[in-house]
């Protein structure tokens, strides 16, 4: 069994991220105040960092089946910062979606009626066979998700 030892780094790590969320929030609730999402980000994104260690998140930004949503993440960053915010959110979203969706939650979730037809309602329909969906693992499946 897996122990989840929480330790204080990542307590603060996971308020910092809380606090991130919480100032996203308030920023798109006030009209996408630039200065509440740059808090937001920043606190978001070291939030996640203390969480899991520099050495992890670094190894997952970087690895090369996220390079999309970390350049779109980035991208939306970069946008909120020097004054873009709306258009910053979107990609900063989509980014998000890119690097959270997929490879961590999307193999254990799909089993969720609400959660698949929220991935076909978005259009994501390459991974949704129905071997996948029974769990039977195809070939494309092992080749792409298991490495």
């Amino acid at each position: 069994m897996v122990s989840f030892e929480m330790n204080d780094r990542k307590k603060v790590g996971l308020g910092l991220a809380g606090f991130g969320v919480f100032f996203s929030f308030w920023g798109i609730i006030f009209f996408f105040d630039k200065g509440l999402l740059a808090i937001g980000n920043i606190l978001f994104l070291s939030g996640v960092t203390l969480s899991i260690g520099l050495a992890p998140s670094v190894q997952f930004f970087m690895k090369r089946s996220n390079f999309k949503g970390t350049v779109s993440y980035g991208v939306g960053f970069f946008l909120v910062i020097i004054g873009w915010p709306i258009i910053g959110m979107i990609v900063e979203t989509y980014g998000f979606f890119l690097l959270f969706r997929f490879g961590s939650v999307d193999s254990g979730q799909q089993s969720l009626f609400f959660y698949r037809r929220f991935l076909l309602l978005v259009g994501y329909s390459s991974n949704l066979s129905s071997e996948r969906l029974t769990g039977v693992l195809s070939a494309d499946y092992q080749k792409v998700y298991i490495e």
